[in-house]
C-alpha cells in the first residue's frame, strides 16, 4: 500500500522516534535458516500481516477475520510482547520479501508460551513455516531459556496440525475439543 494511503498510525514518524525504534529492534534476536531470515517485525511488515489477518480464509486460525484497525491492534500486541515478555513476533523473510510470521506469544487464555506461525498464501506449502518455526523454537528454548512451549491449533486447521506433527510436537489433552494443543520438545543439548 502506498505510504500516503496508510492511516496515520500505520506510518513511521521519521527522526528520533524512528531511530529509537530501530535501536530497540536491533537488540532482539535474529535467526537465519537455509532459506529464511527471522527478524523482529516492524511497521514495514504490517501490510503483509493485514493481508493475512483481514482474509476470511487465512484469518480463521488467528481467531477470525479482522478489519485493518483490528489487525493493527493485534500486530501491535504481538510486537509489544517483546518489551513485556522478552519474546514476540518475527517477520519471516524469503528472498527479500516478507513471507509470513512466526511468534512466541503469550496472550489471554494461554497457559504457557505459544509457538505460532502464519504465512501468506503465496508462501504456503514450501516448507518455510517449518524452517522458521524450528528456528523460533530453538531461540525460545536455548537463547531465551523458556521452560516450555506449546502450539494452540484449531482442530480444523489440517496444515498447521500437520506442521506441529512434523515439528515432532506431542498432542496433549485439551479442555476444548475444537482446539489441539501441541507440546514442543526441548532440543537435545
Amino acid at each position: 500500500m502506498p505510504e500516503m494511503n496508510r492511516a496515520p498510525h500505520e506510518r513511521p514518524i521519521p527522526g528520533a522516534a524512528a531511530k529509537l525504534a530501530a535501536q530497540v529492534s536491533a537488540l532482539l534476536p535474529v535467526a537465519d535458516t537455509a532459506r529464511t531470515r527471522l527478524r523482529p517485525a516492524t511497521l514495514a511488515d504490517f501490510d503483509v500481516f493485514a493481508e493475512i489477518a483481514c482474509d476470511p480464509v487465512r484469518a480463521k486460525g488467528l481467531g477470525g477475520v479482522q478489519d485493518r484497525d483490528g489487525a493493527f491492534r493485534e500486530f501491535a500486541a504481538m510486537v509489544g510482547c517483546w518489551l513485556l515478555r522478552g519474546h514476540g513476533l518475527w517477520a519471516v523473510m524469503h528472498e527479500g520479501a516478507c513471507a509470513g510470521f512466526v511468534q512466541i506469544g503469550f496472550e489471554p487464555g494461554d497457559e504457557e508460551p505459544e509457538l505460532g506461525w502464519f504465512f501468506t498464501e503465496a508462501y504456503e506449502g514450501k516448507g518455510l513455516a517449518r524452517e522458521a518455526a524450528e528456528a523460533a523454537r530453538e531461540i525460545g528454548f536455548c537463547l531465551l531459556g523458556l521452560p516450555s512451549m506449546v502450539s494452540y491449533v484449531d482442530s480444523f486447521n489440517s496444515r498447521s496440525n500437520a506442521l506441529a506433527k512434523r515439528l515432532n510436537a506431542d498432542r496433549i489433552p485439551s479442555p476444548n475439543p475444537d482446539l489441539f494443543i501441541w507440546r514442543h520438545k526441548r532440543p537435545k543439548q
